[in-house]
């Protein structure tokens, strides 16, 4: 079957051991089934995947994608659940310490077909297209989990997203205002920032500027190069739910003064479960919601997507279609 994967890693030209063409059919274990992709969205950690990130040389070649739209076995639209949880795991998955996502320990969502447990499965409503669905599973279940489960953001709140273009910061972007709150966002994009309020922030701001008002919360992606800025953009007792540092981990300045004077809340924030993918999928359907696709490819043409995430110039989601 046409695949798209990893074949080998490099951490300054990550695209050069990215391969199109044919790979073996998946494996199915009991307890699986088989989805015959429509669609398949591109994240960061398939370009972190091509570093070397979270795989291992012997896990090569690699299918990559955690995210998938397509059809059941039974001919049912269905969403793939990408987080994967160990045999006989209970309860929440993403605190399961021997979980993985496709494409880490099982093979990725960007194939003609792509195996995974039953229980991943989620119905796709006839009201959102393959490609839309496709966004979901991992950025947009991201964003979700962080505004409402880890962040407890409530209608009314104010919210801050720093880094507007990024597939989970424009996800809470358009969630945050279907919800209720009123949403902030930063970027040093001029382009970017014209389009966040096209789709719902209520005032954009460059990196790093003073905010007319504090935030009640900070959905945070970036890293070292907006987290001080995250810490002095919230008012007392507020939080920030981070679940990524895109422009790096290391912080020179953690600002731990202004987090324990001023009482803030750190909170990581990390993918979803298949309930919440459940209670979003439902959501968008219900409000007529839509993720904000910043271009549909064949997959075929997948190269062209990863080399436009690896230089930044998107925003949105892209999208693999079959």
């Amino acid at each position: 079957m046409f695949a798209v994967y990893a074949e080998s890693f490099s951490s300054d030209d990550p695209l050069s051991g990215l391969v199109l063409g044919e790979r073996p059919e998946p494996e199915v274990p009991d307890g699986w089934t088989t989805i015959t992709v429509k669609a398949a969205s591109l994240n960061h950690h398939d370009l972190f995947s091509l570093r070397g990130v979270g795989l291992k040389q012997e896990q090569l070649p690699m299918i990559l994608g955690t995210d998938a739209a397509g059809i059941d076995e039974d001919g049912n639209e269905v969403v793939v659940h990408g987080v994967i949880s160990s045999p006989g795991w209970e309860g929440d998955e993403t605190f399961d310490p021997k979980r993985s996502l496709l494409s880490e320990r099982h093979q990725g969502s960007m194939a003609e077909r792509v195996a995974v447990p039953r229980r991943n499965v989620v119905p796709k409503p006839a009201s959102l297209s393959f490609a839309e669905a496709a966004c979901l599973p991992t950025a947009w279940l991201t964003a979700y989990r962080m505004l409402f489960s880890r962040g407890a953001l409530r209608p009314g709140e104010t919210v801050l997203v720093q880094g507007a273009g990024g597939g989970v910061a424009t996800a809470a972007i358009v969630l945050a205002r279907a919800a209720g709150l009123r949403v902030l966002v930063t970027s040093r994009d001029e382009a970017k920032r014209a389009r966040a309020l096209e789709i719902g922030a209520h005032e954009a701001f460059e990196s790093g500027a003073r905010l007319p008002e504090k935030a009640d919360a900070v959905i945070e992606t970036v890293g070292r190069a907006t987290w001080s800025h995250s810490v002095r953009s919230l008012r007392p007792g507020g939080r920030i739910i981070t679940s990524g540092t895109t422009s790096g981990p290391d912080l020179d300045d953690a600002e731990l003064t202004r987090v324990f004077f001023l009482q803030l809340s750190v909170i990581g924030s990390t993918m979803g479960t298949r309930d919440e993918l459940a209670a979003l999928v439902t959501m968008l359907d219900s409000t007529g919601v839509r993720p904000l696709v910043d271009r549909e490819l064949p997959m075929a043409e997948a190269r062209d997507g990863f080399a436009l995430m690896a230089e930044g110039d998107v925003f949105g989601k892209i999208v693999f279609t079959l």
